[in-house]
């Protein structure tokens, strides 16, 4: 026996399985298989039969389901109904017609925060233009002291004006 991790396999001697049992294996596996194949014409027969009292008019779409059954009854899986959470099913494919075109295409982070910003954008210009932010209070107070000035200065001008007349 070697010492060390690591284990060499150079230099042994090599196993290899005799012709008999070879034979005696494939012999076992047809074994299986036909047990399994007179087990599944059981189950048929038995289906068929209770179909059969169930629906005595029915035509060829109880040979169509058998069929069916014993193309997607493959295997130990036929026999033996395994449920572990863990086994790993293989994804269906599905068409494009399937697929609900409803469902919106997921947006990334930065573009949710785009969009969010540019409703935010149009909701502060809305509340804007109707005078209810702080700003849009801010603007229309200075207007109306400029207002309010011009309309002193008219009235100065005005006051000017006729004091310039009643002297002619």
């Amino acid at each position: 026996m070697p010492r060390g991790k690591y284990v060499n396999h150079k230099g042994r001697n090599r196993n290899f399985t005799s012709p008999e049992q070879l034979e005696e294996e494939r012999k076992n596996e047809e074994k299986k298989k036909s047990v399994e194949i007179e087990w599944r014409k059981t189950q048929e027969a038995s289906s068929s039969d209770d179909e059969d009292e169930e629906q005595e008019g029915s035509e060829k779409g109880s040979d169509d389901e058998s069929s069916e059954s014993e193309e997607e009854a493959k295997g130990a899986s036929s026999v033996i109904e395994i449920q572990n959470p863990n086994r790993v099913q293989k994804k269906a494919f599905q068409k494009v017609e399937e697929v609900d075109e409803e469902e919106k295409p997921q947006l990334s982070r930065k573009e949710r925060e785009q969009i969010e910003k540019q409703k935010a954008h149009a909701a502060y210009q809305k509340r804007h233009a109707e005078g209810k932010t702080a700003q849009a209070k801010a603007d229309l107070a200075r207007l109306a002291i400029i207002k309010q000035h011009r309309a002193e200065a008219a009235a100065r001008r005005e006051a000017e004006k006729k004091a310039k007349d009643d002297k002619k």
